[in-house]
């Protein structure tokens, strides 16, 4: 049996969905103006980033003057953390952050520690990533300028109680940022519901383009500018819009609003099968992070005594994507920090692959990974040191 590659990584990005395409082209043709501008070129631009700016707005139940464009999820955390901290250093200098953060949550929060005389600490999580609201209580004192935890684990899937969380950080009057970049258009997102004070979230992870992004930020919450040059978005991020990018990412998030519900039950019936038929049939596999709560097309498994990025390249030669781990830290050689902090061995973190599938996945697609996977791992283990020494 032979088939065309087979893409397993759609936490990495996906593919731009072709509707999405067909609303971006006029914006990158005869409707090039800069929204900036006052002639007509330019007022187009801005009535099609304002239309933009009110549709996101609506999808995640904000106002349109909350929400901030940027260039993606990286840059909309950085802002977050970077621009809470600065406009409160000197009056509160602690941060709290989740253990299994993104690098882009989790490195500007190092940084602030290491560099800027912040202090910073880490919120556990449990062996299924899950973060105690009790715990987080703990951390909290009169220096807390902001608290941030992701909505959905990147790598393992996990879907946070982000609400609970919240709902600590309000009582004490601390700032709560959540990065929504795997959550947003894959579950139900709505910033008053979930209480947050800030939010992130990007395009490329769910068909629309690579380059824009957003970040809410609730009417009253003060940050300080990490970029100077423009009036554009009120300051907060100056630099001409992009435009189609905006357009892009509406057109993206009003498929996802049509398609979330039946997308998230096939994707979840899928992972459970390739779950369930991955570790009957292949010995010494585990699933990383929960069966129930995870973003259902997130699916990370560990396969002991072997290295994951050698199954990664094995399969890659059979025509198969997948990763393992976050696609930022693709190629490390340390373990992923979000699984060693969920208490995972060393050695287990070390042989995890984290397979994502996506609207293109097919039953046929998986039952043939899973036809090449038995044989690469048993080779691979046949090889190591580490798996027979283990058995």
């Amino acid at each position: 049996m032979t088939m065309d590659r087979i893409y397993l990584d759609h936490n990495a990005t996906t593919p731009v969905d072709p509707e999405v395409v067909e609303a971006m082209l006029p914006f990158v043709g005869g409707q090039f103006g800069n929204a900036s501008s006052v002639h007509s070129f330019g007022r187009e631009a801005k009535v099609a980033l304002e239309q933009g700016r009110e549709q996101i707005a609506a999808f995640i139940n904000c106002e349109p003057s909350e929400l901030y464009f940027t260039s993606g999820g990286t840059e909309s955390d950085n802002i977050a953390v970077l621009g809470t901290a600065y406009h409160y250093r000197g009056k509160k200098n602690h941060l709290v952050v989740g253990a299994a953060e993104h690098h882009a949550v989790l490195e500007p929060a190092e940084h602030l520690a290491h560099r800027e005389r912040f202090t910073l600490d880490l919120l556990p999580v449990d062996e299924d990533g899950f973060s105690s609201p009790d715990a987080l209580a703990k951390l909290l004192g009169e220096q807390t300028a902001l608290v941030s935890v992701m909505h959905a684990n990147n790598e393992t899937g996990t879907i946070q109680d982000v609400a609970a969380l919240a709902e600590v950080t309000r009582a004490k009057g601390v700032l709560f940022h959540t990065d929504a970049v795997q959550a947003t258009g894959k579950i139900p997102v709505d910033v008053k519901a979930l209480g947050v004070d800030m939010l992130s979230l990007t395009a490329h992870k769910i068909y629309g383009p690579k380059g824009i992004g957003a970040l809410f930020i609730r009417k009253g919450v003060k940050i300080a500018p990490l970029f100077f040059g423009g009036s554009h978005e009120k300051k907060r991020r100056p630099g001409t819009e992009n435009v189609a990018g905006v357009v892009g990412l509406a057109k993206t998030l009003e498929i996802a609003g049509r398609c979330r519900e039946a997308d998230f039950t096939r994707l979840q019936e899928l992972a459970d099968y390739f779950i369930d038929k991955a570790t009957s049939t292949i010995p010494d596999v585990y699933l990383n992070g929960p069966r129930r709560n995870r973003v259902p097309q997130t699916a990370n498994l560990s396969f002991a005594g072997i290295e994951g990025e050698s199954i990664v390249l094995s399969l890659d030669m059979e025509g198969i994507a997948c990763s393992s781990g976050s696609a930022c830290t693709s190629g490390a050689t340390e373990p992923s920090h979000v699984l060693l902090a969920m208490g995972k061995p060393k050695v287990r973190s070390q042989g995890a692959i984290r397979f994502s599938l996506g609207r293109s996945t097919t039953l046929e697609q998986l039952d043939y990974v899973l036809a090449k996977l038995e044989p690469v791992v048993r080779r691979l283990r046949d090889l190591s040191p580490v798996y027979n020494k283990q058995k």
